[in-house]
């Protein structure tokens, strides 16, 4: 059995990267599948143009932005990591469980970053 070549492979230049866009939009649709990625998006939606307004500086609002976006980003990766590990197979692994486990303690830590950086950030504007 021979395995199809990927096409993207044999692309170059600007075909490469708009095919690459394509694929990344493609990515972001599946994401929207994900009820964990939903929500931190609606929340992002709701939290990215507060930052202007929160922020002190625009170091600070580049921190409440990037401190957002980041969580999405470790969302992302996680939920290609449960996917990775999902298509092996649906049995039961030690390592398989210790993967999905640190792909959602980063999504915990990415959480909890964005956490500190929005209080913080509200704490220094109010108080």
């Amino acid at each position: 059995m021979q395995l199809e070549s990927n096409p993207q492979k044999s692309r170059s230049g600007l075909q490469r990267i708009w095919h690459a866009g394509g694929y990344s939009l493609q990515g972001l649709r599946a994401a929207w599948g994900e009820k964990a990625f939903r929500t931190e998006a609606v929340c992002a939606i709701c939290l990215l143009p507060l930052a202007p307004w929160l922020a002190r500086s625009w170091s600070e609002g580049i921190l409440l932005v990037g401190s957002v976006v980041l969580v999405l980003i470790v969302e992302l990766l996680n939920s290609a990591i449960e996917a990775a590990i999902d298509r092996i197979g649906p049995e039961w692994h030690a390592l398989s469980k210790r993967a999905k486990d640190m792909g959602s303690a980063a999504v915990l830590l990415a959480l909890l970053l964005c956490a500190g950086t929005w209080l913080s950030a509200l704490y220094l504007r109010f108080l």
